[in-house]
């Protein structure tokens, strides 16, 4: 807190926490999910200003806002009737006598063992279920996108140097300077032809480091339609499911 953070309450909004960062150079504000408003400013940047910031972005913010509460709305609660899958895992909870709960990953099976005394929707429950689900897709990643990234480099001539697959919750995938791939385990969820279009974008990466009319330019010849797909991207959440 102090002079790097402070939390207003605005309007109908509720709290919005605005953070000095020495790494901002302009004044950005980002809604996600279950998170609520962050508004990120220079660190010469006056907190009034900031205030001033929202102000200026409050019909974005009504709408944005809007957006958000649909996709919370798809968020899944867990209980004993839900039924979910993977690629190669099944979920399967089991009630247990155990004073903890935990994780097995095994036969093609997500098992959360839960406590009889705890109830399922419980946050810490949720969260073990979640973090078994994540195990699963990491693993199914580790196994297709390497080998997939690979290929498709092969098939359309680019060179890239590691692939490192990572529980990124805010991008599908990135490359670094040295053409090392991030990708994330999430994109386990998307359907084959949305992962190929991450995979391809950031092939093309490792010619165009930025976003500009080559990069699209570069990107469609391969994809035959990128803004189409990148359009189609954008309706999934990568933090939420």
């Amino acid at each position: 807190m102090g002079w790097t953070e402070k939390i207003i309450d605005y309007k109908d909004f509720g709290e919005i926490k605005i953070r000095k960062n020495p790494n901002a150079r302009r004044l950005s504000i980002s809604v996600r999910p279950f998170e609520g408003i962050r508004v990120t400013i220079p660190v010469l940047v006056s907190f009034t200003r900031a205030e001033k910031f929202i102000e200026e972005k409050e019909q974005w913010l009504r709408q944005t806002i809007r957006n958000i509460r649909a996709l919370e709305t798809s968020y899944t609660i867990f209980d004993w009737n839900t039924s979910f899958r993977t690629l190669e895992h099944s979920l399967e909870l089991l009630k247990t006598d155990e004073h903890d709960p935990r994780v097995i990953i095994k036969d093609r099976k997500i098992i959360v063992c839960c406590p009889k005394t705890r109830n399922v929707k419980d946050k810490k429950i949720q969260e073990i279920i979640r973090w078994g689900i994540e195990a699963a897709w990491r693993k199914e990643a580790k196994k297709y996108l390497p080998a997939r990234i690979g290929e498709l480099a092969r098939m359309y001539g680019f060179n890239i140097n590691r692939v490192v697959i990572r529980n990124n919750r805010s991008r599908w995938g990135s490359c670094s300077n040295q053409n090392n791939i991030n990708l994330s385990l999430h994109l386990m969820r998307l359907p084959k032809h949305l992962t190929d279009y991450v995979l391809l974008h950031e092939l093309v990466h490792t010619i165009h480091k930025n976003h500009s009319k080559q990069f699209w330019k570069h990107l469609d010849k391969i994809t035959g339609n990128a803004k189409a797909l990148d359009k189609e991207l954008k309706k999934y959440r990568i933090d939420i499911y």
